[in-house]
């Protein structure tokens, strides 16, 4: 999967409700001037640091992790 392809996927993830997807802190005020890193962006990090993750699987992982259940 490509960034392009990662990033609408993780955007349709954010935008549907039945997913658990908030903003997250960041310590790191150079990088991160509020303090804060977006879900898409939180993820596109993480796959870019581990280029060995397989993205299709990391995607589904996530997609179990983060449905909300009730």
């Amino acid at each position: 999967m490509d960034e392009t392809q990662l990033t609408e996927t993780l955007q349709a993830m954010q935008d549907d409700p039945s997913f658990i997807t908030q903003t997250g802190y960041r310590a790191n005020i150079a990088l991160w001037p509020e303090n804060t890193i977006t879900f898409i962006d939180t993820h596109l990090a993480y796959l870019r640091a581990h280029p060995k993750v397989d993205s299709h699987t990391y995607i589904s992982n996530l997609k179990l992790r983060l449905r909300k259940r009730g």
